[in-house]
C-alpha cells in the first residue's frame, strides 16, 4: 500500500493500525517511494530468503578483532619510517 507523507501525517494512527494488522505502508514523497513502514514482529527479508532457501545464513562467526599494536610515535611517524 502506497501512501504520501501528507496522506500518512494526517491518518498516522489508521495506518499504524493497518500496520498492526500485518500490512507494509510504503511512503512516498512527490509519487518516490522513501520508506516502508512494516510490522515488528514479522519475519525480516533475509528471514524470508533463508525460509524460501534462496539465502543461507553465515557459516562461521565473526572473527575478534587482533590486540592493538603498542608503538612509539604517531602513524604519521610510522609511515615516514616505512617509506625511507
Amino acid at each position: 500500500m502506497n501512501v504520501g507523507v501528507r496522506e500518512l501525517r494526517d491518518t498516522l494512527s489508521r495506518r499504524l493500525a493497518e500496520v498492526r494488522e500485518g500490512h507494509t505502508i510504503t511512503v512516498t514523497d512527490h509519487g518516490r517511494a522513501v520508506a516502508r513502514i512494516v510490522p515488528v514482529d514479522g519475519p525480516t527479508r533475509l528471514e524470508q530468503l533463508i525460509a524460501e532457501g534462496l539465502a543461507r545464513p553465515a557459516n562461521t562467526s565473526k572473527q575478534q578483532a587482533p590486540p592493538p599494536i603498542r608503538t612509539q610515535g604517531t602513524v604519521s611517524d610510522l609511515i615516514d619510517d616505512q617509506r625511507r
